[in-house]
């Protein structure tokens, strides 16, 4: 049994989580990223050349202030159709055989918010809804929906929600795919946000996280959306980021799209709350959706997810020597209005 003064320290440690959760939700960064991509090109004259690199997301939560994109070859920005995910698409007509050279510097304000938790009854979809949110409703190629290996997690899922309810039943899954599936990279085949991978094998990185809530959703006809970019810590003024991170959103009528972090959370325990609801300032967005089909010049498959550069050669994904790096720079007031 906890002492009197035990439980007053506990009180005063949950408050002041809670407090500092909340101040970093709401918190406000401005910070410059660089992304930068040197790609080896086979012998003049081997074929088309078309380079796709993915833009910063201008969102309710990320305002893109200033773009600059400083490339060794013609280019100009483009948008998807399915997502309008941005990005920049540079082509040769014949390989020169030179390296491209790619940067993009942007500077990005993040605004961090904090949604309240779902409290009451919340409506499920009708027939309106389904229409409109029906490509966050479907399977995508590693993302599966209503198959029979989710069965026996949805059971589970279903018998601690209690409920039908859409919120209820989104929280059930944020708490079993955290309870459930273990960050780590080990071996071969974790990483590409595959649903039977994270249901066999129970570990992977925030793809395969991801991909498990999306596909535990979606099979409850609930909507939810698949989004990537790069972590941008907030204990560090500037540095380098050695990859990408992602998330989730999952639509609840009545009070819009909701943001999940499942292995975030897994990461940080004490946190668990904060990633369940908030839109944090330690990461910048870059696309949205798995199995997309860029514009002209693109004629490989779809790609899974769009986070790094994809580069065909003569109409075929090439799979030589692409060098990349990222970082990023923490901007005071008077740097922020010279970007403007």
């Amino acid at each position: 049994m906890l002492r009197p003064l035990t439980v007053i320290a506990a009180t005063l440690l949950l408050a002041m989580t809670a407090t500092l959760n909340a101040q970093a939700a709401e918190a406000v960064r401005t910070f410059s990223f660089d992304y930068s991509a040197s790609i080896a090109l086979p012998d003049v004259g081997t074929g088309a050349v078309h380079v796709f690199i993915p833009l910063a997301a201008a969102t309710d939560q990320q305002q893109v202030v200033a773009e600059t994109i400083i490339a060794s070859i013609p280019g100009q920005v483009e948008v998807e159709d399915a997502y309008g995910n941005r990005y920049w698409h540079g082509s040769l007509e014949q390989s020169d055989g030179r390296p491209v050279e790619v940067t993009v510097s942007t500077t990005v304000e993040r605004r961090g918010s904090r949604l309240a938790v779902p409290d009451g009854v919340t409506p499920a979809l009708d027939a309106a809804g389904r229409e409109e949110f029906a490509k966050f409703l479907e399977s995508n190629a590693r993302v599966l929906v209503g198959d029979p290996i989710l069965q026996p997690i949805l059971a589970e899922v279903r018998e601690a929600a209690g409920s039908d309810d859409p919120a209820v039943l989104g929280r059930a899954i944020y708490d079993w795919v955290v309870d459930n599936v273990e960050y780590k990279k080990v071996g071969i085949g974790w990483g590409n946000g595959d649903t039977y991978w994270a249901c066999n094998e129970r570990y992977g990185n925030c793809t395969d996280f991801h991909a498990l809530f999306i596909s535990l959703a979606r099979s409850e006809s609930i909507p939810a959306r698949f989004e990537i970019g790069f972590p941008v810590p907030t204990d560090r003024s500037e540095g380098t980021i050695g990859g990408y991170h992602c998330w989730v959103q999952y639509y609840l009528p009545g009070i819009g799209w909701f943001p999940i972090d499942a292995s975030e959370a897994f990461k940080d325990p004490s946190k668990r709350e904060f990633y369940y609801g908030s839109h944090p300032t330690d990461r910048i967005h870059f696309s949205t959706g798995r199995d997309l089909q860029l514009g002209a010049g693109h004629r490989g498959a779809p790609l899974n997810y769009f986070i790094y550069p994809h580069v065909e050669i003569d109409g075929k994904p090439w799979q030589g020597a692409i060098e990349r790096s990222f970082s990023y720079r923490e901007l005071g007031q008077g740097a922020l209005a010279d970007a403007r």
